[in-house]
């Protein structure tokens, strides 16, 4: 039997049917192979079977109990519906067989931190992933999908996993979609317009209520961050960040993770969210400071970078960014919008000082400018601030 040896599962191809007369042999050769690569997880590429038969089905439970770890995958649809009717998909790691597609030529409608959005066709967009080991992101981004969706937020749900190269695509009907970055390109006119749209709808994502535990907590994973970037950051400011994010209040408020324009749909005129794997609950500040780092930190000490990565102009991005929180604090004064920008910014340096932890962007000098200017940054916003917290209604 073929195998071979990726990252750390080792595949192994069977060919032809897994019945009784076959069974035995194929459980003796898959005991071999686990043997053979002590340690490693087992995945069996399953395109090459034609039919398995209950004593089939018998061994795979033999081996799951054997092994590290085990996925069946490409499995055909009539192997699938075996497994699928005996509720074998239920307590074995079982993938039907994907269809491919590729995305030669086709328009890209927006890049984020784990894959490329492109348009398949007028009707269609396709979310590809840069790992080869995403299907349990693409997953998760389904069932954050489903879960905003039954909590009230038009969201887009990915109806099919596809493969594209060697990496794996979520598949979405968006008819005649286009994001609201889109739309500020085409018709920079408007953008106050737009803006405005967009405030409102950030709003009522920030409104909705998950029910506690049903999302991971914003305020955890960017305490997590700070771990990341540590060897950037000097102890009194490390242990005043951890400090003041571990004081912040757990809250099952929706926050998106990565709400810029280019995630937020125009879908026959109304607004839906897409990239959803980011999904988590807490308070606006974990959004709203991705904002900042979008639109005012990445182009800070790098002249151009919102024309490369968002097709607007520098100008443009921190004019839609001065409308953002300006919208957003409608009401507040100016005193209180000063010190909610602080308390922003400092949670933004979080965020953007463990990008560039994370990416190729420390590298070189600009990375050295960006955690230096950072670090500056982080040094002159603490002492003007003694919490994190602020309320999103004025006094």
């Amino acid at each position: 039997m073929k195998t071979e040896i990726k990252n750390d599962y080792v595949i192994a191809y069977p060919q032809g049917r897994i019945d009784s007369q076959t069974a035995n042999d194929y459980q003796e050769e898959f005991l071999k192979i686990i043997e053979e690569n002590e340690g490693l997880k087992l995945e069996i590429n399953m395109e090459g079977i034609e039919y398995v038969s209950s004593a089939g089905l018998r061994i795979f439970l033999k081996i799951q109990k054997t092994v590290k770890d085990l996925k069946l995958t490409e499995l055909s649809s009539d192997v699938y519906d075996i497994f699928n009717v005996t509720g074998f998909t239920d307590i074995m790691n079982v993938r039907k067989v994907m269809r491919r597609i590729s995305v030669d030529g086709c328009e890209v409608i927006g890049r984020g931190f784990y894959g490329t959005v492109y348009r398949i066709d007028e009707d269609t967009i396709v979310k590809v992933y840069e790992s080869p080991e995403s299907i349990p992101m693409i997953e998760n981004e389904q069932l954050r999908a489903k879960q905003a969706f039954r909590s009230g937020i038009p969201t887009a749900i990915s109806y099919d996993i596809v493969r594209v190269g060697d990496s794996y695509g979520s598949v979405f009907e968006m008819l005649k979609a286009k994001t609201l970055n889109d739309l500020v390109i085409e018709n920079p006119e408007n953008v106050d317009d737009i803006t405005a749209k967009y405030v409102d709808f950030i709003k009522t994502v920030h409104g909705t209520v998950m029910e506690k535990g049903i999302l991971p907590y914003a305020r955890d994973e960017f305490i997590d961050h700070l771990d990341v970037e540590r060897e950037y950051l000097d102890d009194d400011i490390y242990d005043t960040l951890k400090k003041y994010l571990s004081e912040l209040p757990q809250d099952d408020h929706v926050v998106h993770g990565d709400i810029m324009m280019k995630n937020v749909m125009m879908v026959d005129g109304e607004l839906m969210l897409i990239d959803m794997d980011t999904l988590m609950a807490g308070q606006p500040v974990f959004d709203l400071a991705g904002l900042y780092v979008a639109y005012m930190a990445f182009p800070e000490d790098e002249p151009g970078n919102s024309e490369g990565f968002l097709g607007i102009t520098d100008a443009m991005a921190t004019h839609i960014w001065n409308e953002i929180f300006n919208r957003y604090f409608s009401g507040f004064s100016e005193e209180e919008k000063a010190t909610i920008l602080d308390k922003l910014k400092i949670v933004a340096y979080i965020r953007f000082l463990f990008i560039i932890s994370v990416t190729d962007y420390k590298n070189g000098e600009l990375g050295a400018i960006r955690i230096n200017h950072t670090k500056q940054h982080l040094r002159e916003l603490l002492p003007r601030v003694d919490n994190l917290y602020f309320s999103t209604e004025p006094s």
